[in-house]
């Protein structure tokens, strides 16, 4: 190792599991990180660092990568009224209450589901913010804003609905706008905030809401525009049965013959739960190089059922995983969906069809794939970004689980992150969030919760 020494190193690990294209796994590791990257992975004494984070009995991992969430629904989260619907009635009932969203409300929702995202090892997030009520005021800069605050890395996209209730959809007319203004609001958010530079923080994408709540042509438009613009594109698909159903009576076609027409089956694409596919379409969503974000808690409290992804990876598509909204997940944590996506592959496929290594894939390389990321995110190698995830394997939960830290990790629990490093650095440190103002974000977001859910 040259004599240098680097900006921060995670040191003593028990096992580094580095998801390299080997899939390597050093006993004993360590990582090094420098001007915000991965500078060096090693065994042995630890090189000199500025700062060193101990990770001894600690599994370290890439940063997990959450590819599909609704931020703003933890303002509504566990909503008792909503708890037993369906996923249009579930939706139909939420739509009044989300309309009072605002400028502070998606900033406090931002900024408390990232933190509570970093806690479980998350350090890359999405948001799928399709909700625009008017004179809503800038609600994607709001929760830029509280990302770059917290110091997670984040790629929101800058979602729509153009149909509402009267048009045949399903949210009321004070959400949605017309197609020409939401183009316009697309290209100037990608235009403000889309940094393509290596190791970004901040990456944008177009995100028409799902094919019932969006019309034909913004679908097409968005395509087009999300390819000159050279960003990738994110909706809703096949998410239950009625989501079949609808595009059958509605379009004429299921909807992977629907993505096909409107241009959306293409690897720019990543799609939101994908619970319904036939063999005939996993196939075809395989060879267009297509992502799938898989939401298993969601999938379940929804009913909407078990996504294929087995298969689905089988085929060639790139499997991410999603904690969605809090308002059908609740809990916001991407260790446990991977722990979720694992055990739901082994109900649906037998148990030797997946193992904790397959779900941990999904949550780093699959997730950076379906960003556009490969080989910087998701994996601890040179050069890939200085996010890192360390795990600790103590304590009653853990005891006999010393065979194999990459299955302990997952099959015992639940676990949180003793350490979330994000472009170096520290946003979760022993256990705990290090920003200074955790107590007043959660007061003011209590406020705001109480007041859109209309409670006293």
């Amino acid at each position: 190792m040259p004599d240098e020494t680097f900006d921060l190193v995670i040191a003593n690990a028990r096992c580094v599991a580095t998801m390299d294209d080997a899939g390597t796994e050093l006993e004993g590791g360590w990582v090094a990180v420098t001007n915000g990257l991965v500078a060096a992975v090693g065994t042995g004494p630890a090189p000199v660092a500025a700062t060193t984070l101990d990770a001894t009995d600690c599994l370290v991992t890439p940063g997990l990568i959450n590819t599909h969430h609704h931020l703003y629904q933890n303002l509504t989260r566990a909503y008792p009224p909503m708890t037993d619907k369906p996923l249009f009635g579930w939706l139909q009932s939420l739509y009044p209450l989300w309309s009072a969203l605002d400028t502070e409300a998606a900033y406090l929702s931002a900024w408390v589901g990232l933190a509570e995202l970093a806690l479980s090892g998350c350090t890359t997030s999405t948001d799928h913010l399709y909700l625009h009520p008017q004179r809503a005021g800038d609600l994607l800069t709001a929760e830029i804003d509280a990302a770059r605050d917290l110091g997670m890395r984040f790629h929101p996209t800058r979602g729509s609905m153009s149909l509402s209730e009267k048009d045949g959809g399903l949210p009321p007319d004070d959400v949605v706008s017309d197609d020409d203004s939401i183009l316009a609001a697309s290209e100037e958010a990608v235009s403000r905030h889309h940094d393509r530079a290596h190791g970004a923080m901040v990456r944008i994408a177009l995100a028409p809401c799902s094919p019932f709540s969006v019309t034909e042509s913004l679908m097409v438009r968005s395509a087009e525009l999300a390819e000159r613009l050279d960003v990738r594109l994110h909706t809703h698909f096949a998410e239950n049965a009625e989501d079949d159903e609808f595009s059958i009576a509605t379009f004429g076609c299921r909807p992977t013959d629907y993505l096909d027409r409107t241009g959306w089956l293409t690897d720019r694409a990543w799609l939101a739960h994908c619970v319904m596919p036939n063999p005939e379409e996993v196939g075809r969503l395989g060879a267009a190089g297509v992502g799938v974000a898989h939401c298993p808690s969601s999938n379940l409290i929804l009913a909407s059922g078990i996504s294929p992804v087995v298969a689905l990876r089988a085929a060639g598509v790139h499997v991410g995983l999603g904690v969605d909204g809090s308002s059908s997940a609740d809990s916001a944590s991407l260790w446990l969906e991977a722990r979720q996506a694992m055990l739901l592959a082994k109900l649906r496929n037998g148990a030797d069809a997946a193992t904790a290594r397959m779900a941990l894939e999904m949550a780093t390389r699959g997730g950076a794939a379906c960003l556009g990321r490969t080989g910087e995110l998701g994996e601890l190698t040179a050069g890939a970004v200085g996010d890192v995830a360390v795990w600790p394997l103590t304590g009653p939960v853990f005891a006999g689980a010393i065979a194999d830290p990459v299955e302990a990790w997952l099959r015992s629990g639940p676990v949180f992150a003793r350490h979330t490093v994000v472009h170096g650095r520290p946003v979760v440190r022993d256990g705990r969030l290090v920003h200074p103002d955790v107590d007043d974000r959660l007061r003011a977001h209590r406020r705001v919760a109480a007041a859109i859910q209309r409670v006293d």
